[in-house]
């Protein structure tokens, strides 16, 4: 860096004053900024990104003329099978495994597809017929480390909505829904998803965090115009 000269003799005793009086200015100046009464800043906000569309779009199911019954229960719940992860990160879990070790604390068969056996067979996912999608990560409740999200397609129009957390060290489910899709967006932290329903209307679903439930919630639910895209 350079330095800066010297003053010439004789002129640096006059200098000293101005430059000390340069200084206080300067000083009241920005003390004047943080008076009382004016606005101070909140931090750094975060970037704001576009609505993402997950996974290729699949056929596009028939209209219903009412929406699917809210299917999320028992959430959240630990996912048996599965290695502890006190890091907290569920990135060190296998998507795979995941979507495995939830068949193994669900009652029921996801479906008359197969689908449940087809999870079972998978090697790889994108692998077909592996029907588990690829997988998506996002800070869903807002506590700086990703969620998973997985789709698990089910015959030509199904696919099973799921989401995990790693909560105490497990994984946990937060979201576990059944949808007809057209599309599912993440918008921020918001699972969107889009169906059709009658009428020339389709039904828009937006999934939040909530923090009393500790699980991803139906916020809103809305009839929309037509979505063929």
């Amino acid at each position: 860096m350079p330095r800066t000269p010297p003053a010439p003799e004789g002129r640096t005793r006059a200098a000293l004053p101005a430059l000390a009086l340069t200084m206080a200015s300067a000083l009241f100046l920005v003390s004047g900024c943080a008076g009382a009464g004016e606005p101070k800043s909140a931090g750094p906000t975060p970037a704001a990104s576009a609505p993402k569309q997950l996974w290729t779009p699949r056929k596009p199911p028939p209209a219903l003329p009412e929406p699917n019954a809210k299917l999320t229960d028992g959430v959240p719940s630990p996912v048996r099978g599965l290695p502890r992860v006190p890091s907290g990160d569920i990135h060190q879990v296998s998507a795979l495994a995941v979507a495995k070790a939830r068949l193994t604390t669900m009652t029921s068969p996801l479906d008359e597809e197969g689908t449940d056996q087809k999870i079972k067979d998978c090697k790889a996912i994108g692998q077909r017929p592996c029907p588990v999608q690829a997988p998506e990560y996002r800070d869903l409740n807002g506590d700086g480390k990703d969620e998973l999200l997985l789709g698990v397609a089910s015959g030509p129009y199904f696919l099973f909505l799921w989401a995990f957390t790693v909560k105490d060290g497990r994984v946990t489910v937060i979201l576990d829904q059944a949808e007809r899709p057209r599309w599912v967006k993440l918008s921020g932290r918001d699972v969107i998803v889009q169906e059709p329903a009658d009428n020339g209307y389709d039904i828009r679903r937006v999934y939040s965090w909530d923090k009393r439930e500790q699980a991803m919630d139906e916020r809103t639910t809305e009839y929309v115009e037509s979505s063929r895209k």
